[in-house]
């Protein structure tokens, strides 16, 4: 695929297979492409006036642009948390049946059960389950993060999108964040950009390198690391870069 910004190419003949039930995680430095890309993936370029793309990104050999898929039904299988924790001002409880109640279900013991079975599966339920009426927003950052997890996995998504989830996080949220994902990856399919490449060594399954919206090289995360294909690769792994 292309993605062009009016008259700018700002992704360039991008080639990639994302495996499912795995963490592939996008590094490269700022303004590399990473985030437009992920952005690609359930239609939040869509947003931008002047962005156009080109090609086909097929979501279980459906094209998601061309096949006349409704925006709501992508974005329902292909969540997305964003860099900064960004709960709704309302309460716990009400965050994460936000989604649901969006997509038809008004049952209390339903959505009840969806509320606690989403706080579980993002590991925050015993930290907030005697407040689940108070504001999200009196929660910690750390703790906000994994609330906007449990809000995306509330609608049953079967791809969850990370765009730096971690960046504003201190560092033992951040440990907990990536715990959480690498035990989410057995039921859902992790997208994560990250500038910490320490991060991207520490959880994911493979690794896609990006520059200057190219895609460089992709790979087990393990040989990227260790023998990048390219030399712009080590470069940016050694620190060597630019």
């Amino acid at each position: 695929m292309d993605l062009y910004y009016g008259s700018f190419h700002a992704l360039k003949n991008i080639n990639i297979s994302i495996p499912e039930k795995e963490i592939t995680a996008f590094i490269g430095p700022s303004g590399c492409g990473k985030s437009t890309f992920l952005k690609s993936l359930n239609r939040m370029n869509d947003l931008v006036e002047g962005c156009r793309i080109s090609g086909d990104i097929l979501l279980d050999g459906v094209d998601i642009y061309k096949d006349k898929m409704d925006v709501n039904v992508l974005r329902k299988r292909v969540g997305m948390v964003f860099q900064k924790p960004n709960p709704f001002p309302m309460s716990i409880y009400d965050n994460i049946a936000y989604g649901p109640r969006t997509h038809g279900i008004h049952n209390k013991a339903q959505l009840d059960e969806i509320v606690e079975r989403s706080l579980r599966d993002a590991a925050i339920w015993d930290e907030v389950k005697d407040r689940l009426n108070k504001s999200a927003l009196g929660m910690s950052g750390g703790q906000q993060q994994r609330l906007c997890i449990a809000r995306a996995l509330a609608v049953e998504p079967e791809v969850l999108l990370m765009d730096e989830p971690t960046s504003a996080l201190d560092p033992i949220s951040t440990s907990k964040v990536e715990e959480l994902a690498m035990e989410l990856k057995e039921n859902y399919t992790i997208i994560m950009v990250t500038h910490n490449m320490q991060q991207a060594a520490r959880i994911s399954d493979k690794t896609a390198f990006f520059l200057l919206g190219e895609l460089v090289e992709m790979g087990p995360t393990e040989s990227v690391f260790a023998t990048p294909v390219d030399k712009r690769t080590e470069d940016y792994i050694s620190g060597r870069f630019g």
